[in-house]
């Protein structure tokens, strides 16, 4: 098998590719239309690439408009399983079947085999799998209802807690909030970031800059 990972930079496309047992190819990610950032979780370009040299593999990039947004992400899907000979693609979705039917479609189009580890599984023990896993992920990005003082909290006992004391789902699938992945099994070296300011779109959601920290 080789593998590509739909790579968000947080905590459900790192475990699911965990699950696969199967050393990642290359890694995916979709940037806004400005290529600065990544799409909702808002993570600097090169953090996400810190990520894919702590795994010791490349990553690569889409940016795009949303009217735009599938095409371009099939493009690169053909030219990455030509470049790398790809068999397959996972992703980290859980239980959104229009994301899955969106999924699917576009490795058909590209003709390779797509996988969904994390589907359907429970949310609360998915959470706890991740932890003990030694996933180390932090909230960079979420919806008002949250609020900005979730930004920068470690998904730990505590901020569990918090988040079904507001009712959301503790995965964040429904767009709840984000994340971004600081340590793991698959990487060789931690990710080590600075936290900036606190902002708001202005549309219902905040954002917490990251960036690496300088040496």
């Amino acid at each position: 098998m080789k593998l590509l990972c739909s790579w968000s930079g947080g905590k459900d496309s790192c475990f699911a590719l965990m699950q696969m047992n199967q050393a990642p190819t290359v890694l995916l990610n979709a940037l806004n239309e400005g290529g600065e950032i990544s799409r909702s979780h808002g993570i600097p370009k090169k953090v996400l690439q810190a990520q894919a040299a702590a795994i010791g593999i490349p990553i690569a990039f889409i940016s795009a408009t949303w009217e735009a947004y599938t095409e371009k992400y099939i493009q690169q899907l053909r030219e990455l399983s030509q470049e790398y000979e790809l068999s397959d693609a996972v992703f980290g979705d859980i239980d959104l079947q229009p994301h899955r039917d969106w999924e699917e479609q576009v490795c058909t189009a590209a003709g390779i085999s797509c996988n969904l580890p994390l589907w359907q599984q429970d949310r609360k023990e998915l959470v706890y799998k991740m932890l003990d896993s030694g996933i180390k992920t932090m909230i960079v990005s979420c919806n008002d209802h949250l609020g900005m003082d979730f930004l920068g909290k470690i998904i730990n006992q505590e901020t569990i807690e918090a988040l079904e004391a507001k009712g959301v789902d503790i995965c964040g699938e429904n767009g709840e909030f984000h994340t971004l992945v600081l340590e793991c099994p698959l990487f060789k070296t931690p990710i080590d970031i600075e936290l900036g300011e606190k902002r708001s779109n202005g549309t219902g959601y905040n954002f917490i800059s990251v960036g690496l920290r300088k040496l």
